[in-house]
């Protein structure tokens, strides 16, 4: 299964962030959409990075009440790891795995056309094996 089967079935929409936005507004759109990571864009509109739950929470660890008002730009890791329409599930689970990362947007060239976490591709691993065990069944009863 590929990457681009996952948004076929789960959708493309993806919820990002200026870079130059508050963790404030960051944890009040991680809230409002009921998701773990945004994509953060530069002020082209271009993706940069991942802002994810955990990154809020490290810097509130970090620098207390006053993280709110920093910006999302001060928070994200500077490893940006994302995935292709192209690339296999397997390829993606390897990747979030070694990078240990659960969200990788996805770009089908410069543009941002979706997310997949860990969960979706979880999902699409366990779908393609019951596939796979159920062909497998029909094939030996018959």
């Amino acid at each position: 299964m590929r990457v681009e089967t996952i948004l076929s079935v789960k959708g493309r929409s993806v919820v990002t962030i200026d870079d130059s936005c508050t963790l404030r507004e960051a944890a009040q759109a991680l809230d409002a959409n009921a998701i773990g990571a945004l994509v953060v864009v530069d002020p082209t509109g271009r993706p940069i990075s991942v802002l994810t739950e955990r990154d809020v929470v490290r810097e509130l660890a970090m620098h207390g009440r006053a993280s709110l008002n920093r910006t999302v730009a001060n928070a994200t890791t500077p490893a940006f790891v994302t995935a292709g329409l192209d690339e296999s599930v397997e390829d993606v689970m390897v990747r979030m795995t070694d990078r240990r990362v659960r969200h990788l947007p996805v770009l089908d060239g410069l543009e941002l056309v979706g997310i997949v976490s860990i969960g979706d591709a979880v999902k699409a691993r366990i779908q393609d094996v019951e596939a796979q065990t159920a062909a497998m069944r029909e094939y030996i009863l018959s």
